[in-house]
């Protein structure tokens, strides 16, 4: 009896402790892969014709080549560096030999030629808010063309390409007749990653970065510092993170390691936008810069801890002025996200010294007026950094006066924020959307679906409002991940937001999706992401550790 009152327990526990019901009564719907007549191609591109003619790829004879007419030649060390990466997702580690026969095999593509059409093809710079990201590619006997206006769209291209290339039973590669025309829905298509309640190792950075260009998403807005730690190493302050950081040394990004985050980025077509959020979410910084932070009182007594930033010294706008100005020469992105969300006004009400400004200025108790007070001015020190800013939309609702190209972040009410989006766009700001996007919260079962099935779009508002909606981003917060489970938790659940970002509106087939996407994670795993199952499934190369 009590054994078998034990097991039930355990069934129970095993149960609901993931908020579910018991095990012996869930159960998941049959899912089979089958293949799509698209393919792996993810995300989806705008326009693709597969035609069942079919041309064999050898390691030893296939390139990717610069077209004679292309602006961007054999010095641009961006596309050069691509074509590196690319040969090898295609062929393995395998060198590159030179066909020395001089012959052709008629069934074989020789030759990926890459065209870049424009007289700039900005390979020297970096992706911006504007840049185009479409291309043309034809898959075709004598050789593969792929044109881009610029050289984002071919990197874009190239992730096609070598998504289109298959392998048969014996480990032969080949590609189909191809004709696709691509560019992205939504101009900004973002991760959010955060380093401050657990810090993120370099190599972990990058490698998400690495899968991020696979899935044509163009932002990594970096969450790099909060009230756990400031792992930021400023030059200007540098006790931000000698004293603000887990570790001085070990637990730091260094100036060379965010130079080789952001130049990493750029060869993959991806901004990197910094977030510093103030005034509130900012306790690591109290510990490296004095009299940053607003003391707060139990009674007539300081209590002996700290809330927001003081927003009545002006030693406080002077430090901001001195940080951005870092800021804005660090990060060569047009935009900083600035923050601004989840102020707690405790503090700033129990301190004798704030309640007296708030009575020379007129604000009574309405402490959403000392917060607008105080982001004014950074915003009007930010704009004198020559940066746009992005604002979480705390911001806006606090009625504070933006410039009219504020970037309005909207992450609040889930799948309520429609009217959210329809109130930032009515009043003419430019919005991107998390709300239906946190991916820290995890549930049993192919949640994916879920982020796939969210439009952006899908507000009460006029067709010019529509057009402010420039995209979204994912994000993964850190207080429960770190180096350890931050890949197999974002991949290939963040999968699912680059194709809504991307491909047209109306791709929403779930079930070619999911054909479509069981096949592209197991090219990530044989790329070396430890990308987690859609399902009970296999991959033909299973992944083998680090």
């Amino acid at each position: 009896m009590t054994v078998l009152l034990g097991f039930a327990l355990t069934l129970l526990v095993l149960g609901f402790s993931r908020g579910l019901q018991p095990n012996w009564v869930r159960e998941e719907p049959e899912l089979v892969a089958v293949p799509s007549k698209f393919g792996s191609l993810w995300p989806l591109p705008q326009k693709v014709q597969i035609n069942p003619t079919s041309f064999k790829l050898s390691s030893g004879s296939f390139r990717i080549s610069d077209s004679k007419g292309s602006s961007a030649g054999p010095g641009c060390v961006l596309l050069q560096n691509a074509y590196r990466r690319y040969f090898e997702y295609m062929f393995g580690s395998k060198k590159q030999k030179v066909n020395k026969s001089g012959k052709s095999d008629p069934s074989e593509l020789s030759e990926l030629q890459v065209w870049i059409t424009s007289a700039d093809s900005e390979c020297d710079g970096y992706p911006s808010a504007t840049s185009d990201e479409s291309y043309a590619l034809s898959v075709d006997q004598p050789v593969a063309v792929l044109k881009a206006p610029k050289v984002w769209g071919a990197l874009r291209g190239l992730e096609t390409f070598s998504q289109l290339v298959y392998e048969d039973d014996y480990g032969a590669k080949s590609i189909n007749s191809s004709f696709i025309s691509d560019f992205p829905r939504f101009s900004h298509r973002g991760v959010l990653l955060d380093s401050s309640r657990h810090f993120l190792p370099l190599k972990v950075i990058l490698a998400n970065l690495e899968t991020m260009a696979m899935n044509k998403f163009n932002v990594f807005h970096w969450h790099i510092v909060d009230d756990q730690s400031f792992p930021y190493m400023s030059q200007t302050f540098s006790q931000l993170s000698q004293k603000g950081a887990y570790h001085p040394y070990s637990h730091v990004y260094t100036p060379a390691d965010v130079k080789m985050v952001i130049e990493f980025a750029r060869l993959r077509g991806i901004r990197v936008i910094p977030e510093f959020d103030t005034p509130g979410h900012t306790q690591s910084w109290g510990k490296g810069q004095p009299d940053l932070l607003t003391p707060c009182y139990s009674g007539s007594q300081a209590s002996g801890t700290y809330g927001p930033v003081n927003p009545i010294l002006n030693t406080t706008y002077d430090f901001m002025k001195m940080f951005f100005k870092e800021i804005s020469s660090v990060f060569p992105d047009a935009y900083v996200h600035l923050g601004g969300d989840e102020v707690d006004f405790t503090c700033w009400k129990s301190n004798p010294d704030i309640q007296q400004f708030m009575a020379r200025q007129g604000f009574g108790q309405d402490y959403t007026k000392l917060e607008s007070f105080y982001i004014q001015g950074l915003l009007d020190i930010v704009t004198a950094t020559n940066k746009g800013y992005i604002v979480w939309q705390e911001v806006f609702d606090n009625d504070v006066k933006l410039k009219p190209d504020t970037v309005v972040h909207v992450w609040m009410n889930g799948g309520g924020c429609d009217k959210e989006m329809a109130n930032v766009t009515a009043a003419g700001y430019t919005a991107i959307l998390s709300a239906p996007w946190y991916l820290d919260y995890v549930s049993y079962g192919q949640d994916w679906q879920n982020y796939y099935k969210v439009e952006p779009l899908n507000f009460n508002g006029t067709e010019e409002q529509k057009k402010l909606v420039i995209g979204g981003e994912a994000c993964l917060w850190g207080e429960y991940v770190d180096a350890s489970n931050l890949t197999p938790r974002l991949w290939p659940r963040a999968c699912a937001v680059a194709e809504r970002l991307w491909s047209a509106k109306d791709v929403t087939d779930i079930g070619d999706a999911f054909n479509r996407l069981s096949a592209h994670r197991c090219r990530l795993v044989e790329r070396g992401i430890p990308a987690e199952p859609l399902f009970s499934s296999f991959c033909p190369k299973e992944y083998k550790g680090l």
